[in-house]
């Protein structure tokens, strides 16, 4: 009996079919994330600023999101996957960080201070951001809300 006739007698049941589904969806959704990718690198190699090819895929694909040219549905679970995996991708800095130790050692005052005025500077100026943003669009739903 060769492998012709067994293939004939093999039935997918209904949970085997449902599985190949769902990793038929995974797949797709994987697809068209890393094609934004793919044209974010293209537009990182064409355009010559200092931007990672990253930013622009994140861009583009947020662009695609919010006018809805791509369904949130089409990359829910993929983007999910990958915000649960995000872990693992800083346990190799982490390890190379430990084995800069004697340059760490040698300038930690430095190395502390930068830290610390790169976080108050970015932590105030954000919080400032998101205020005078809080306030501009607070002022406008206000307007509108006056208007009906």
């Amino acid at each position: 009996m060769g492998f012709y006739e067994n293939l004939e007698t093999f039935h997918l049941t209904k949970s085997m079919m449902l599985n190949i589904l769902l990793a038929m969806k995974f797949v797709k959704q994987f697809c068209i994330i890393i094609l934004i990718s793919v044209i974010g690198e293209v537009l990182n190699s064409l355009i010559p600023l200092p931007i990672p090819a990253g930013i622009y895929g994140m861009v583009i694909l947020f662009v695609c999101l919010k006018t809805g040219l791509i369904k949130l549905s089409a990359v829910k679970e993929t983007g999910h996957f990958f915000i649960e995996i995000m872990p693992v991708f800083f346990v190799a800095p982490g390890v190379e960080i430990l084995g800069t130790i004697p340059t760490l050692q040698k300038y930690w005052w430095q190395f502390l201070l930068i830290t610390t005025v790169s976080f108050l500077l970015v932590f105030f100026v954000s919080g400032h951001a998101t205020q005078a943003l809080v306030k501009l669009f607070g002022r406008k739903s206000k307007k509108a809300e006056e208007k009906k």
